[in-house]
């Protein structure tokens, strides 16, 4: 009973602190034009550029002739969902399917942290990490896609049917969900949820390329993308226009990237270090021989965390993926990414004063942009590595130790060592 009694109040917290933090993100939304928030350049996403795209999949294409278009056919029924609703204009209807796909993850992580053996620091880190990108996350598309994904690994203890599915269809709205299947437990859990994935993910597609015309356009646009400013890779050609080299930051394909001498070398080694990094999580899944409940929760951070740190493209909208995995793992205590998770949340309180406080700084190069880069760009690396080495070391087989007596006087048994059990 006292333990009930508990749990419902820290629910009750929970829900108070999202319903405070979310009012106060709605305010900051409604003064997105202040200069501090970035002068309207975080809602203006949504307001004029998803709303154009929402009306070119109302008649049945996807934006073919747009190099913005970079987004697996998936995204185009979020896009597309705000225009169906009858009353409110396109940005608010946006908002608030946004709104409700936060509450459901919300919900989602507290029902989980409260069964037995579980924890609701999952819950809090997703109410309070969120706010941390102020009003971005109500602006952009990400919480849908961490939606998603956070249900098809909160799905899996129950339902490998509907893990596999739900992860396919995130994956087929922003690719990155498809990771979450990565630490499946091996054997016939693997084989329905990434056969349920298969057959969910044909299916849907199918019916998007039966509704919509041009459903592979995005592949095109995504392949012609550069060095975004704000990777690993556009952060060490930022400190290097303090050592003359004579590149400059140019909008193209929706991100600020760098064009100059020598930006074609660095965007072949961020795609070599994702090459390894998926080497790494595929070694990494024939070799672990333990798995727990948290196993799949933390290999899906590893997994998304790496891919994001080796990506040409670190938009701050990213941490809303990491924010939703590190909830998932909280959710249990036999994760191994607990540390993970509060460098998470130090690299999102990180992206907010990179973009929208100090962006100008960031795309002029200046010691202040260079330094709030390599700051945050420095933890999500240590973070990635750290989250690797811990997912590799609980994955390792656990040794047991078995104690005998000695003989008691008299007996012929032989003396017994302790017994090393793989």
């Amino acid at each position: 009973m006292n333990r009930l009694r508990v749990n419902s109040g820290r629910v009750l917290r929970v829900t108070l602190a999202w319903l405070g933090t979310r009012a106060l993100m709605l305010w900051l939304l409604t003064h997105d034009t202040a200069p501090l928030l970035g002068g309207g350049a975080v809602s203006g996403e949504a307001r004029r550029l998803y709303f154009d795209w929402s009306g070119v999949l109302a008649h049945g294409s996807f934006p073919v002739h747009d190099t913005l278009w970079q987004y697996p056919p998936g995204a185009g029924a979020v896009l597309l969902a705000p225009r169906m609703l009858p009353w409110p204009a396109y940005f608010p209807a946006f908002v608030m399917l946004t709104l409700a796909a936060d509450a459901l993850v919300t919900a989602a992580l507290t029902r989980a942290g409260r069964r037995a053996g579980r924890s609701l620091r999952g819950a809090a880190l997703w109410t309070c990490g969120l706010p941390l990108l102020l009003q971005l996350p109500l602006a952009r598309y990400d919480v849908q896609a961490t939606a998603l994904a956070v249900l098809s690994l909160l799905a899996l203890g129950r339902s490998t049917r509907a893990c596999g599915v739900l992860g396919a269809l995130g994956a087929l709205v922003k690719v990155w969900p498809a990771l979450v299947l990565l630490g499946t437990p091996p054997g016939a859990a693997t084989r329905r949820a990434w056969g349920w994935a298969t057959a969910a993910s044909v299916t849907a597609f199918g019916v998007l390329a039966v509704r919509f015309d041009h459903p592979l356009s995005f592949l095109r646009e995504q392949g012609g993308r550069g060095v975004q400013i704000e990777s690993l890779g556009g952060t060490a050609l930022n400190l290097a226009r303090h050592a003359g080299w004579p590149g400059r930051a140019r909008y193209r394909y929706g991100a600020t990237e760098l064009v100059g001498p020598h930006v074609a070398a660095v965007a072949d080694v961020c795609l070599a270090l994702t090459v390894v990094a998926f080497a790494l999580l595929v070694l990494w899944r024939v070799r672990a021989r333990h798995w727990t409940e948290a196993t799949p929760f933390d290999a899906a951070l590893s997994g998304v965390l790496l891919f994001t740190v080796t990506s040409r493209v670190i938009s701050p909208q990213y941490m809303v993926w990491l924010l939703g995995l590190a909830a998932v793992c909280l959710t249990s205590r036999h994760t191994s990414q607990r540390p993970v998770a509060a460098l998470v949340l130090a690299a999102t309180a990180l992206s907010t004063l990179v973009f929208p406080m100090n962006y100008g700084e960031v795309m002029a190069g200046t010691w202040t942009g260079c330094l709030l880069m390599v700051a945050r760009n420095g933890i999500l690396a240590v973070a990635a590595v750290l989250s690797l080495v811990r997912l590799w070391r609980s994955a390792e087989p656990r040794k047991k130790t078995v104690r005998t007596t000695e003989p008691r006087p008299g007996s012929d048994r032989l003396p017994e060592r302790a017994l090393s059990l793989s």
